[in-house]
């Protein structure tokens, strides 16, 4: 069964950084984009930042720009996010998903599949 299970979540100060896992098993993510979802209390899902099976990285929010990238080792079978500049805004529940390539990043968030059961980012003083 494919799955996708992220990790690296934590209590963070403002400032810091943090390096977030995405990791597959029961399928090869080489065939697939990959795309880092967040989603605060009372808030909706929301992309953050995704990247296609040729590594071109298409950007959801702007909020991001500059402090987050994404990255993939398709050798690992693993896609990151890595965080920096961490504000309180940016506590949420982390998720990754994946989509067929042939959709590209430009797909709608309800192509997206395989959804992991997030990690938890608090950023706190």
């Amino acid at each position: 069964q494919a799955q996708l299970v992220e990790s690296g979540g934590g209590l963070m100060q403002p400032g810091g950084s943090l390096r977030l896992s995405c990791a597959a098993s029961g399928f090869s993510l080489r065939y697939y984009s990959i795309g880092w979802f967040r989603q605060a209390p009372g808030k909706e899902r929301e992309g953050i930042l995704c990247i296609n099976s040729s590594s071109r990285i298409t950007a959801y929010a702007d909020s991001v720009k500059g402090r987050f990238t994404i990255s993939r080792d398709d050798a690992k079978n693993t896609a990151y996010l890595q965080m920096g500049s961490l504000k309180f805004e940016d506590t949420a529940i982390y998720f990754c998903a994946v989509v067929r390539a042939f959709a590209d990043c430009s797909g709608d968030i309800s192509d997206f599949g395989s959804w992991g059961q997030g990690t938890q980012v608090t950023v706190s003083s």
